[in-house]
C-alpha cells in the first residue's frame, strides 16, 4: 500500500506524531496480544500538542527537581505514554516498545514508577494516580514556599471517565479545591466508555457542575482539534484554581471499533490495522516510524532543557543555607533526628512524668515533635483525627490556600486521597509525608498503602486506638483483622510498640529506612514502662529478648503492644513458682522473619517449642512464629464496653496467660 507524505506544517507535524503514538500503541499491543489501544488512540493529539508545546521535561536528566510533572492516572493507556517516552527520547526504546508487557521488559502492562524512566508514579487502579498528583502538586507548593521563583512546575494528569468514578478522585479533587492548587492541569478524556459500554449506564454526573463545586475552574475543548486542544491548555497556564480541561474524544480513533466499548481492550487484527491505515494516511509497517517525527520532537526537548539550565541559574543563585536546606530534605537527611531521638531514650529514665503509664499514641507524639525540630522534610498530617493521633508538632502551622509554609496537613476524612497524596509528596522529593487515623478505617486507604509499598516510597502510617482497648466505641472501631493484612503485605514494615522505649526505637528504625513505608500500630489505652534503657536499638531488629529466663527454658512468651506487660508479668510470677520461662517482644513480626536464621535462633531456640503469643487481634500469620504454639488472641470481633471489661472477657489479663503456658508446659510433646 503506498499513501502520500505528510507536508512539513505545524500542523501537520503534530498530525502525523499523534499518528505515529497511535501506531507504536496498535502494534505494541498487536504484538503482545494484550493490552489497551483504544486510549492511546484517543489521546494521542491531545499529548501531541502537550509534549511538544507545553510540558517541560529533560529526558538527559528526567528527575530534575523543577520538571513539569504527566501522570496517566488512566494506566491501562500506558502504550500512550511509553510511545512518548520513545519518541522524546527518554531511556525507552524502540526494543522495548516491541518487547510490551513481557516478562522483565521496560514497559509494563502498566506504567511502573522506578521501573520505566519518566514514569512519575505507578498507575493502573483507577484514580489513584489523579490522587497521588495532587500530593506532587502540594508538595510543589510547599517547597516553593520555601525557594522562592525555584518550583513553578505544573502537574499534569490524564484521567479517564473510570478514573473519576473512583470515589478517591472526590476526595483529592475535594481537598485541591480547597487548597486552590493552581498548577494542577487535569486533562480528561471524556469519550464516554467504559469497559461495559456506554457511561450513560453507570453515570448521568455533571462533571463540569462537579468540578467547580469542589472550587475547580473547567472549560472544554475538542480533543482531535490542534487549535482547540492549544486554547485550553493556554487558557490552563494561568488560572489561580486547579482546572480541569473536558476534551471531548473518540475511544480508538480511526479504527473500524472507534467510539465503542470493543475498543478498549481488544488489541487490532491485522485487517484492522490497515483500516487505520487508510483512514489515517500512514504507509509505514509496524514500528516503523518515519526520521522527521523523532526530529519534530527534538525541538521540544530543547525547549525543556533551556528550561532545566534556566533552573539550574536560578538554583546557584539562591543563598547557600537555603541550597544546603534543600540538598538535606532531597536526601531525607535524619541525622540530626536520630540523635535527638537517641537523647530522648535517655531522658525518659531521667523524667518521672515519661516514666507513668501512657497510651503509645502519646509516646508516638513525643517522638513526632523531637523529630519536627530537626527533619527539615518532615510533613504530617491526619483524617481529621489530629488531637487523637497525636501526629501534629506543636509549633507546627497547617498548610492552607493562602500559605503553603506550614508542616501539617488537615486531609479531611478522606482516608484513601490522604494515603495516595502521601505518596505524591514523597515522589515529589524533599519531603518525608506521616499521616494519622485509626487503625481501623486501615480498610479505607490500603489501595494507596500497597502502592506505597510497590514503590517503594518511605512514607509513615500512624494508626492509633489499635486494639479492643478502644472500648465503649464498639466493634466498628475494633480493628481485628488488620494487623494480620498489614503484615502480609511486602515491603511494608509494620511496627507495634508496647511503651515509650519502644516506640521511640521504631520510629529511630523508621527514619533510616528511606525504601519502605511504615506502618506505626499504636494504643489508645495507657501503658506501664516494660523496657530498661539500652544504648542498642533493639526493636531494629523485630524482635528481641525482653526478660530472660532464670533457670531451664522451659517456655515462651511472645507478644506485641499492649499485651507485652502482660507477659511480662505472667513470666515474674511463674518464676516464683520455679517455672523458667523467657519473655520475646516481637514489635515487627515481617522485619524478624527477614533477620538471619542465627539471630531468630537465639532469641526463639528452636529446642523450645512450647510457645504462648499474647496479642489482641487474630492469629493469622502468627503461626510462622509459634507452629505449635498457644495463642491468647482474637478470633471474633470485639463488643462495646469498657476496655478493662473486654480485656478481661477476652482472656487478655495475667491469670489467664499464666495458666496457659502451664497448661503448654505440662503438654507432651508430640
Amino acid at each position: 500500500m503506498t499513501l502520500a507524505p505528510h507536508t512539513n506544517s505545524s500542523t501537520e507535524n503534530l498530525k502525523t506524531l499523534a499518528t505515529a503514538i497511535r501506531f507504536l500503541s496498535i502494534d505494541a499491543t498487536q504484538k503482545a496480544n494484550s493490552g489497551h489501544p483504544g486510549m492511546p488512540m484517543g489521546m494521542a493529539d491531545i499529548a501531541a500538542v502537550l509534549f511538544t508545546e507545553f510540558l517541560n521535561f529533560d529526558p538527559q536528566q528526567p528527575n530534575w527537581p523543577g520538571r513539569d510533572r504527566f501522570v496517566l492516572s488512566n494506566g491501562h493507556g500506558s502504550m500512550l505514554h511509553y510511545s512518548l517516552l520513545h519518541l522524546f527520547g527518554y531511556n525507552v526504546h524502540l526494543e522495548d516498545i516491541k518487547n510490551f508487557r513481557k516478562f522483565g521488559s521496560n514497559t509494563p502492562g502498566h506504567p511502573e514508577f522506578g521501573h520505566t524512566q519518566g514514569v512519575e508514579t505507578t498507575t493502573g487502579p483507577l484514580g489513584q494516580g489523579f490522587a497521588t498528583a495532587i500530593g506532587m502538586a502540594i508538595g510543589q507548593e510547599a517547597l516553593a514556599a520555601h525557594s522562592t521563583g525555584l518550583f513553578n512546575n505544573k502537574t499534569y494528569i490524564s484521567v479517564g471517565d473510570g478514573c473519576l468514578m473512583e470515589g478517591i478522585s472526590h476526595e483529592a479533587a475535594e481537598l485541591a479545591g480547597a487548597l486552590k492548587l493552581k498548577n494542577v492541569i487535569t486533562l480528561f478524556d471524556s469519550n464516554a466508555i467504559s469497559i461495559d459500554g456506554d457511561v450513560s449506564i453507570t453515570s448521568n454526573t455533571d462533571v463540569t457542575t462537579r468540578f467547580k463545586a469542589y472550587g475547580w475552574v473547567v472549560t472544554h475543548a475538542d480533543g482531535h482539534n490542534y487549535q482547540s486542544i492549544r486554547k485550553a491548555l493556554t487558557w490552563a497556564q494561568t488560572q489561580t484554581k486547579p482546572s480541569l480541561i473536558i476534551f471531548k474524544t473518540t475511544i480508538g480513533y480511526g479504527g473500524p471499533m472507534a467510539g465503542t466499548a470493543k475498543a478498549h481492550g481488544s488489541p487490532l487484527t491485522p485487517g484492522e490495522r490497515t483500516h487505520v491505515q487508510q483512514n489515517l494516511n500512514w504507509p509505514y509497517s509496524s514500528f516503523e516510524i518515519p526520521q522527521s517525527v523523532y526530529a519534530f520532537c527534538k525541538t521540544a526537548i530543547k525547549r525543556g532543557q533551556t528550561k532545566h539550565q534556566q533552573w539550574q541559574a536560578t538554583f546557584e543563585k539562591l543563598p547557600q543555607q537555603i541550597k544546603s536546606n534543600f540538598k538535606e530534605r532531597l536526601t531525607h537527611n535524619t541525622d540530626k533526628a536520630q540523635t535527638a531521638l537517641q537523647e530522648l531514650k535517655k531522658e525518659v529514665f531521667c523524667n518521672k512524668d515519661y516514666q507513668k503509664p501512657q497510651a503509645t499514641r502519646t509516646a508516638s507524639g513525643v517522638c513526632v515533635n523531637t523529630i519536627a525540630q530537626h527533619d527539615l522534610g518532615f510533613m504530617s498530617g491526619s483524617a481529621d483525627l489530629t488531637s487523637s493521633n497525636n501526629t501534629k508538632p506543636k509549633n507546627y502551622a497547617p498548610i492552607n490556600a493562602e500559605n503553603f509554609s506550614g508542616n501539617y496537613i488537615h486531609y479531611g476524612v478522606r482516608e484513601h486521597g490522604m494515603a495516595a497524596i502521601m505518596n505524591g509528596l514523597s515522589l515529589y522529593g524533599g519531603l518525608r509525608p506521616i499521616s494519622g487515623t485509626f487503625l481501623a478505617f486501615v480498610d479505607y486507604l490500603k489501595p494507596s498503602m500497597r502502592l506505597s509499598a510497590l514503590m517503594a516510597q518511605p512514607v509513615t502510617y500512624v494508626f492509633t486506638h489499635d486494639s479492643i482497648g478502644v472500648g465503649e466505641d464498639g466493634p466498628t472501631h475494633q480493628p481485628v483483622e488488620q494487623l494480620a493484612m498489614l503484615r502480609a503485605t511486602p515491603n511494608l514494615h509494620t511496627w507495634r510498640p508496647a511503651d515509650l522505649i519502644e516506640t521511640i526505637e521504631c520510629w529511630q528504625t523508621i527514619l533510616q529506612n528511606k525504601s519502605t513505608p511504615n506502618a506505626l500500630v499504636l494504643s489508645r489505652q495507657n501503658l506501664p514502662l516494660v523496657r530498661q534503657y539500652t544504648k542498642e536499638n533493639l526493636c531494629a531488629r523485630g524482635g528481641y529478648i525482653l526478660c530472660e529466663e532464670e533457670g531451664p527454658l522451659e517456655g515462651i512468651f511472645i507478644a506485641t503492644g499492649s499485651e507485652l506487660h502482660l507477659a511480662q508479668k505472667a513470666q515474674q510470677a511463674l518464676t516464683k513458682e520455679g517455672i523458667h520461662t523467657r519473655v520475646v517482644s516481637i514489635p515487627s513480626v515481617e522485619v524478624f522473619l527477614q533477620q538471619p536464621k542465627t539471630y531468630q535462633e537465639k532469641v526463639l531456640p528452636k529446642t523450645c517449642t512450647k510457645r504462648v503469643v499474647i496479642e489482641a487481634a487474630t492469629s493469622f500469620g502468627w503461626h510462622k512464629i509459634a507452629p505449635r504454639g498457644e495463642f491468647i488472641t482474637l478470633e471474633g470481633f470485639g463488643a462495646s464496653a469498657p476496655a478493662e471489661k473486654l480485656f478481661k472477657e477476652f482472656g487478655f489479663y495475667t491469670e489467664n496467660v499464666i495458666e496457659v503456658m502451664k497448661a503448654q508446659i505440662m503438654q507432651k510433646a508430640p
